[in-house]
């Protein structure tokens, strides 16, 4: 038997858990670009990595990874938020450690490749019905799903 069937909260739990999770990441991530490495530094971190337009990209990663992260965590605007922080993770995979291999250790790709993902993962499955967005638009619209028969 289908264990969803059977416990119709438990995707919707998964999708709370990973929502947080990934969110805090992110979170933490951002707020270090903003309180701790400041704007001018990512925007000279971008500019050595060979970063299009650094200032404006430094902005929008700080920002999608601060906000992105906290919507994630809310569970508000989740396939949005999802979709963000995905080209996020692929502007850092393409400009920074796609030419590392795999190991994080070595400043390779498996982290973002891991963040990514799973926000593409969140942006195609939503938010589920623990968030802000299932109270606001109810349960089916932010699941995708229909509720469960009992």
């Amino acid at each position: 038997m289908n264990p969803a069937r059977r416990f119709p909260y438990l995707p919707d739990a998964g999708l709370l858990v990973g929502r947080l999770a990934i969110g805090v990441i992110f979170i933490a991530h951002g707020w270090q670009k903003l309180t701790e490495t400041g704007h001018s530094g990512v925007t000279a971190m971008f500019e050595g990595l060979g970063i299009p337009f650094p200032s404006l990209s430094a902005a929008f990663a700080t920002w999608v990874e601060l906000l992105g992260g906290a919507a994630l965590v809310l569970g508000v605007l989740v396939p949005v938020a999802g979709v963000l922080l995905a080209v996020d993770m692929a502007g850092a995979f393409w400009y920074a450690h796609a030419d590392k291999g795999l190991f994080a250790g070595d400043g390779g790709y498996e982290l973002v490749l891991a963040l990514g993902a799973t926000c593409l993962l969140l942006a195609l499955a939503g938010g589920g019905r623990f968030g802000v967005d299932a109270v606001v638009f109810g349960r089916r619209e932010a699941s995708g799903r229909e509720p469960a028969r009992t």
